[in-house]
């Protein structure tokens, strides 16, 4: 076996982080939104990115990238996308249970498919075809196999909004790299501070602050009254400093290698995280929900390893084929956060 050139020793090491801490935030944020009972999902979000905007100023002060602006009107669309896909994702991890969270994540990678060949007329080979097909019956199987997302309507509607979110944002997130000729760090150290400022607009409008407003009522736990303490003021802020990693990782991972690469390296979290709920959350894994899940890794993997194998072939000429490689980076990934995504988780 050949050894590791340094860009891919390098991407190996991203991938293990993105793996790490994206694993760790969806048990972290399950731990402070359902065990904690810290039901502000909006100013949980606001806290991550206020950290991930300013971990950014403190990499770029060092020396880590160079800062290099953007206007508002080119950044904001991924700014939005953003703040909605982790809004979507928390709202979707508080309503399910960790297993349908996760293999709902799994139909992102189809979700980018469809939007492509909506959109960008970029359509899938059949054996591309089988291969999403066989995912999306394995994650019909879990998914009926777990009585409580059968009844859970809130629960599939925000996963499905996040979902949908998570694929625009993904695909922005390597289409802007390419367009305004900016890295991956540059990207965020842009949008942070837009995604921030809306979160701001977000969280008086939709959570209770202990002030009566026209959307939100009194409730008896406000965001100023929670009963905070030492450990879930911690388990809060590990969740900010994960989510810094896990943007971080995101987009390096996809700059380095490519957004397919990245969905790839999600579906190992998956098996990491549905074993996690199990574990820790005594969340039931009958035969079918685990045939299920393990038919749709064989469906995603399937599908992957067709993409690389294209991706690995000389490139054939297809006149009039366009679309951006909304996962490419041989090219730099589409876009680095994650390929930046997301997540949240």
């Amino acid at each position: 076996m050949a050894a590791l050139s340094g860009g891919q020793f390098k991407a190996v090491l991203y991938i293990l982080m993105n793996i790490l801490s994206g694993t760790c935030i969806v048990f972290a944020n399950k731990l402070v939104l359902s065990v904690y009972q810290f039901h502000f999902v909006y100013a949980l979000t606001l806290i991550h990115t206020v950290t991930t905007m300013v971990g950014m100023w403190t990499f770029a002060s060092v020396g880590m990238y160079q800062q290099k602006g953007l206007k508002a009107l080119q950044i904001l669309p991924l700014a939005a996308a953003f703040v909605g896909y982790i809004v979507f994702w928390n709202l979707s991890l508080q309503l399910n249970s960790v297993g349908f969270y996760q293999l709902s994540k799994i139909l992102i990678a189809p979700a980018i498919i469809l939007i492509e060949a909506v959109w960008f007329k970029k359509v899938p080979t059949r054996l591309e075809l089988a291969a999403v097909a066989l995912l999306c019956i394995g994650v019909t199987l879990a998914t009926v196999s777990d009585s409580e997302i059968a009844a859970n309507l809130p629960g599939l509607l925000m996963s499905g909004l996040a979902i949908w979110t998570t694929s625009i944002y993904q695909i922005w997130a390597g289409s802007k790299q390419k367009e305004y000729q900016v890295s991956s760090m540059q990207l965020m150290d842009n949008y942070c501070p837009y995604a921030a400022g809306l979160l701001c607009f977000l969280v008086p409008m939709f959570e209770p602050l202990g002030i009566q407003t026209p959307l939100v009522k009194q409730q008896e736990v406000t965001l100023l009254s929670f009963p905070y303490t030492p450990v879930i003021v911690g388990a809060i802020a590990l969740t900010a400093v994960l989510g810094l990693l896990v943007s971080l990782s995101t987009f390096l991972v996809i700059g380095a290698t490519s957004s397919l690469t990245y969905n790839v390296m999600g579906h190992l979290k998956t098996v990491i995280i549905l074993a996690g709920g199990f574990v820790l959350f005594d969340e039931k894994m009958p035969a079918k929900k685990l045939g299920g899940v393990l038919l749709a890794l064989v469906g995603i993997v399937w599908y992957s390893g067709l993409k690389m194998q294209k991706a690995s072939s000389p490139p054939a000429q297809q006149p009039g084929r366009g679309g951006p490689k909304a996962a490419q980076e041989s090219e730099p990934l589409v876009g680095s956060k994650e390929k930046k995504m997301q997540a949240t988780a």
